[in-house]
This record gives structure tokens, sequence and C-alpha cells, in this order.
């Protein structure tokens, strides 16, 4: 996965994602903001906005600001956040999720879903996430992880692999490539729907 080929993917997306995995990825990110609703007066970082298929459904007392390394998406989503008045939003901006342009410790919370197997370099992007999160805030990340054993479905994994830059994403990433020497504390792991395909995983930035 590089740059090119995963803005050349997401503007192939863009004018059908929401009719397509706008549905098919509702229960995972409907899980992700419904755990950041239980607070309000939080200043939130949702990296991959996409489109922003998750922005009003946010704690209006929440404020929101969302990025994206995709301007066709993004256009969508400023789209969205004009026609819905979703004052609560901060800000929407094209950014690699691998070099944020935010001051250390600048969000509450930091959450990226349907992202970690969208970019270059996640363990990077990992980093990021932790480094621009305020010490003892949360980062929350909805995800498909591999099949952790063998078995049919890490076998369609595997055979989809090489497609990986066509689709967008990666088929086999894994958790542990993920969280490779990270410092996060892993606070819950959870299967989400459909088919437990994917996980709400819940860490913790280590307070100074």
């Amino acid at each position: 996965m590089d740059a090119d080929s995963i803005r050349a993917a997401y503007r192939r997306y863009a004018g059908f994602y929401d009719r397509v995995f706008g549905v098919l990825l509702a229960s995972g990110r409907h899980a992700a903001v419904a755990w950041l609703n239980r607070r309000g007066g939080l200043r939130i970082l949702e990296v991959g906005v996409g489109t922003g298929l998750s922005l009003s459904d946010y704690r209006k007392d929440n404020r929101v600001v969302g990025i994206d390394l995709s301007t066709d998406m993004l256009k969508v989503a400023q789209e969205r956040v004009a026609r819905e008045r979703l004052d609560h939003v901060e800000g929407l901006l094209e950014m690699d999720a691998g070099k944020l342009a935010f001051a250390d410790g600048s969000f509450d919370v930091v959450v990226a879903m349907y992202v970690m197997t969208v970019v270059p370099d996640p363990q990077g992007t990992m980093a990021e996430l932790e480094r621009v999160c305020k010490p003892g805030g949360d980062i929350v990340i909805v995800n498909h992880f591999a099949a952790p054993r063998p078995g049919l479905r890490r076998a369609v994994e595997g055979w989809l692999a090489p497609l990986s830059k066509k689709l967008g994403w990666r088929p086999d990433f894994t958790m542990d490539a993920m969280m490779k020497g990270s410092r996060l504390a892993v606070e819950s792991v959870r299967t989400v729907p459909p088919f437990g395909l994917f996980s709400l995983l819940h860490c913790r930035r280590q307070s100074a």
C-alpha cells in the first residue's frame, strides 16, 4: 500500500461508498461512536473520516476534527457537514495519518475506523495517534484483523492479499503487526458485526 494507490482506490469508491460500505460497516462505526458518546466535553480526532458517515452521531457537546488522505472522500464529508449543519465538527482536513500536523497531546480521544489496514505504515501511524492523544487519553480502533488460526478465512485472506492495492486495504493484516513496538496499554478487544470479521480495540495512552 502507498499513498497514490490509496487515493486511487478511494477516488473510485467515493461516489458509492455510503451506499455500500456505509451499510456493511455500520455496526462497527456505531459501536465506536456509542462508546465515545459516554462522555461529553471531549476534543476528538477521527482519522480516516472518509465521507463523514459518523459525524452526525457524535454528541454535540464534543468537538470533532476529521482527517483523510482522499480529497474525493473529504468533499462528500464537507457537503454532509454543510447540509446537516454539524456545528460540532471543528474541521475536516486533508492529511496523512502517518504525519499528523497536530501538536503533541492535542486530543482527548483519537478514533480510527477501518483505517489501519489502509495506511502505508501502520506502526508509524499508531505512534502518531499516540503522540497527538493526551496522556491518559483513549485511542479507539475499529478494523479487520486476519484470522489468528489456520482455516478457510485465513486462506481467503492470503489469497486476497496480492490484490491489496486494487482493494485499497490489506486482507491479511494482523493486530500484532499493528501493535508491534507500541507503548499503548490495550484495555479491551471485542468483535463487532458483520460475522465477527471486525474488532473494536480500546487502547489508552500511558499517563506522563
